[in-house]
């Protein structure tokens, strides 16, 4: 083959250029561990609102990377386009999780390697990463963070509200202040002492505290 003839391309010749078998073990497999990669993001998911949208698009996206690297790397003419094609998309969909960003590049991943005849590595590599996303993301942990929000009179109240803050958590930290002419509104972000909340009533006792409110917070959302 010449130089010249790279850069020659015959429609009925690329019709053979991938197997028919190639191709149904390519896009069953991508299917398979799409499928898996949907599953794995169902019993992780930590946000706000589920979308079910977003699991489909990683099971769509596990396949389509199978097909475009299983076209490319038969031909280097239709590589050349794809890449100038590529280029030219903008996507504008905003991603709220930062783990979302890991179960994308899982799928496009997984579908280039399969492309690529590596099927062990794509198979065992997502059996390991789901592996290990389960194990950290459903990760129970007792440091779990909560915001408090304070409504109170004056400089007094609030100096005797952050002692007793001080005495029921095992961690506090103030995340916002704000001063009105006729009260303060405090934010603190607390780590509670085995899920105890008895210090809530001794706060809203204190003679010149307003309300008391205590939520429970990611560092992302309130829920």
């Amino acid at each position: 083959m010449t130089f010249n003839d790279i850069f020659t391309s015959n429609f009925l010749d690329n019709f053979t250029s991938v197997s028919i078998l190639d191709m149904v073990i390519a896009l069953v497999l991508a299917l398979c561990i799409g499928v898996f990669i949907f599953f794995i993001y169902k019993k992780t998911f930590t946000g706000v609102m589920y979308s079910s949208s977003f699991s489909v698009t990683l099971v769509a996206l596990t396949m389509i990377s199978t097909l475009v690297i299983l076209a490319v790397s038969s031909n280097v003419v239709l590589s050349l386009g794809m890449v100038g094609a590529l280029s030219i998309v903008r996507f504008r969909t905003a991603i709220k999780e930062p783990l979302d960003i890991a179960f994308l590049f899982w799928a496009i991943a997984a579908g280039i390697v399969l492309a690529a005849g590596m099927i062990p590595l794509a198979i065992l590599g997502s059996l390991v990463i789901g592996g290990m996303l389960l194990v950290f993301v459903n990760r129970k942990t007792n440091d779990k963070p909560y915001l408090l929000v304070l409504t109170c009179t004056d400089e007094t109240v609030e100096s005797q509200a952050h002692q007793l803050i001080s005495e029921g958590v095992v961690k506090s930290a103030i995340k916002g202040k704000t001063v009105n002419d006729s009260s303060i509104e405090l934010n603190y972000e607390v780590r509670l002492r085995k899920e105890d909340t008895t210090f809530l009533g001794s706060l809203k006792a204190l003679a010149g505290m307003r309300q008391v409110i205590l939520v429970s917070y990611n560092g992302d959302y309130l829920g």
